[in-house]
């Protein structure tokens, strides 16, 4: 195998033309968008969420596609380029046409969380730094006004969130508001290299984040008293609407019903793994009896966030040392990798990406539940290598420095969760094949993280579509309260990152999917290519993040040459 574009330096195309003007008009209609990517120019802006918004981003990728039908190819990254743009600029405007845009809401992933979040990557060195957070703070109203203003209009063609997502965001937007919220303790832990900002930008500060809390005070009383009296009490979105979204989170085309029989097996085949791991804590034990020994075993616990911080700072920088240059190619400048405790107490683990330049680094963040101090390692340590390397850092910032390959929409604007997570999540099987995970204790914690992602994929669809459960896990059609007992019984995780992951499934449809059927696209390219002659692992992996994130149907044709 010869892989794409190694060892290259491309001529800018037409078609690389489109793509970066296009990404021009996303940073400019989306300016927290030039903030992840450390981009200077609109530091206190947010995109417009308005109905009005939405229609301008529709009206950019309508003009991006009729530009490129005008253009041909001029080499296979064109080939790559034309074949991703058309598929999610394409799907962007299939949902837009649905509606369901104007109803974004959800626990996790929509623009009540999104608006906040923002805040989380903005530097805060300078005086001038923390002026661009107050300029951003005061302009939350406004924010918050046009995403209402979205969610009145799906509310008036009936399209709206479940009730139970309503009011789990009722719950965050709450929090935010709260005198001890995100907002009030942004401002009054506002320090320079520990010292007081200077007065006026305190005052700046204070209105700012004052004005924020009150907005998202006002997002909770809109939700509360006008959007949940509307909203469905049910939370199976049904087949036509969970086809869209399971496409826009893989970036393929899937037979859903196979695909939930295929989880049912998968999940059965990890659990019998993990049965023989537990026989190797201790002959004869149970996979509960050897989870309890390891959970006991001082050895494997952290106690304190700050430890656990440091733990995952350690483990990742010694992967990212013994992994470069042997097993995948690391430049220097994405050898800093940068782990945090999150400031929001929601649970999740994620990673952010790098800025363009580097000058931020990558990020793994965890959200640790209110009330958790206790850490086992045993359990986490295939989660370090998924979020940073192998996973998602090795992967995001991959694409990101290969400039002089990729236009700035394949480095920096695309993003498919099948194609991420799915990569992040064959990333923690590699560790094993690798010999990462000899220990029965880590082996064991990647096997419930793959187990985990499998229990999602029936869990996701079986719900969604409303199919019968499995024989193994109960009977008749699913339903969510049937299926809290299923993820409790398959998911490794406290109480509160339950709660939180149950509300994600059911909020989310489709993305929970994406991480298992990611991988087995993933894996399924592998076995392809490497029935054929000269395959050479390392040469795979540099060829597949070369591409940067598209849809895993791109994917396939890019490195497999089918369509």
């Amino acid at each position: 195998m010869t892989p794409p574009f190694e060892n290259t330096v491309r001529t800018h195309t037409a078609i690389d033309a489109v793509a970066d003007e296009y990404t021009d008009v996303l940073l400019a209609l989306n300016p927290t968008f030039a903030t992840t990517l450390g981009l200077p120019g609109h530091e206190t802006e947010y995109q417009d969420y308005s109905p009005a918004g939405a229609e301008a981003f529709a009206a950019a990728a309508r003009e991006a596609l009729a530009r490129l039908d005008q253009l041909e190819p001029q080499d296979e990254s064109d080939v790559i380029t034309l074949d991703a743009m058309r598929e999610r600029l394409g799907l962007q405007l299939e949902v837009h046409t649905s509606g369901w845009d104007a109803a974004d809401l959800n626990n996790i992933a929509s623009p009540a969380q999104d608006i906040r979040a923002i805040f989380d990557l903005m530097p805060t060195a300078t005086p001038e730094q923390w002026e661009h957070i107050a300029g951003r703070a005061a302009n939350v109203p406004a924010a918050i006004g046009g995403y209402i203003e979205s969610l009145r209009s799906g509310k008036a063609n009936g399209k709206v969130a479940a009730a139970r997502q309503v009011r789990n965001v009722v719950e965050q937007a709450t929090k935010f508001a709260a005198e001890d919220g995100f907002f009030a303790k942004l401002a009054e832990g506002a320090r320079i290299d520990g010292q007081p900002l200077p007065a006026g930008v305190q005052e700046k500060l204070d209105a700012g984040t004052g004005a924020a809390r009150d907005a998202y005070a006002g997002l909770a009383s809109f939700l509360r008293d006008e959007l949940l009296p509307a909203a469905p009490e049910k939370d199976a979105v049904g087949r036509e609407r969970y086809a869209l979204a399971s496409r826009a989170f893989l970036g393929a085309r899937i037979d859903l019903e196979e695909t939930y029989a295929w989880g049912v097996q998968e999940l059965d085949r990890l659990i019998s793994e993990q049965e023989k791991v537990a026989r190797e804590v201790r002959p004869g034990a149970t996979v509960e009896e050897a989870k309890e020994i390891l959970n006991n075993d001082p050895a494997r616990q952290i106690k304190g966030k700050e430890a656990l911080r440091a733990w995952m700072q350690e483990l990742s920088d010694k992967a990212v040392a013994e992994l470069a240059d042997v097993h995948f190619d690391i430049p220097e400048v994405m050898k800093t990798l940068e782990c945090h405790i999150a400031p929001t107490d929601e649970g999740g683990i994620y990673y952010t990406g790098p800025s363009d330049d580097f000058s931020r680094p990558g990020r793994m963040w965890w959200s640790v539940p209110a009330g958790e101090d206790t850490f086992t390692t045993w359990a986490e340590t295939t989660t370090v290598y998924h979020e940073g390397v192998p996973g998602h850092h090795l992967q995001v910032a991959t694409a990101t420095y290969r400039r002089e390959l990729l236009n700035n929409w394949r480095r920096n604007a695309c993003w498919v969760s099948g194609h991420g997570e799915g990569w992040a999540l064959y990333a923690e099987k590699l560790m094993l094949e690798l010999g990462y995970l000899k220990d029965p204790g880590d082996h064991m914690g990647m096997l419930d993280m793959q187990r985990m992602r499998a229990a999602r994929v029936v869990f996701d669809i079986g719900v969604h579509l409303e199919l019968d459960m499995p024989e193994r896990w109960g009977q008749g059609p699913w339903t969510p309260e049937k299926g809290f007992e299923f993820l409790k019984a398959n998911l490794p995780i406290s109480e509160g990152q339950l709660q939180f992951e149950f509300n994600r499934y059911l909020g989310w449809p489709g993305q929970a999917p994406s991480y298992k059927v990611g991988q087995r696209l993933w894996e399924e390219i592998r076995a392809e290519l490497q029935t054929r002659d000269g395959f050479d692992l390392k040469s795979f992996h540099t060829s597949a993040l070369n591409i940067g994130s598209v849809g895993l149907d791109t994917l396939r044709r890019a490195l497999l040459g089918q369509d």
